[in-house]
């Protein structure tokens, strides 16, 4: 499956199926959230939120592949996340774009 963040794919005439999304809410283990909340005393990246994020995007985008999948889709354009905090310690991660299929 194709995955662009452009409207259109060079070369390619498009026939838009509609919008297709993914999302997931991920959390990280009381233990680590201490641990990550220590590193911020002394600055840098924090590695197991970065994992999380990292594993949510991937959660998020295969559900929206699944979607535009069930849809007959061959790609999907216009492709964007966002993120939302929803309690301490715990992210949404969004994905959406057109399922498009080609001409």
């Amino acid at each position: 499956m194709l995955l662009v963040t452009t409207e259109g794919i060079c070369g390619k005439e498009l026939e838009a199926l509609g919008l297709v999304k993914g999302s997931t809410i991920q959390t990280k283990n009381l233990g680590r959230d201490i641990t990550q909340g220590l590193k911020t005393l002394v600055g840098g990246e924090l590695g197991a939120y970065m994992q999380m994020m990292n594993e949510a995007r991937d959660i998020a985008t295969d559900r929206m592949i699944k979607e535009a999948e069930a849809c007959g889709a061959d790609a999907v354009v216009g492709v964007r996340y966002t993120t939302s905090s929803i309690m301490q310690g715990a992210a949404e991660v969004m994905v959406y774009g057109t399922a498009v299929k080609y001409k």
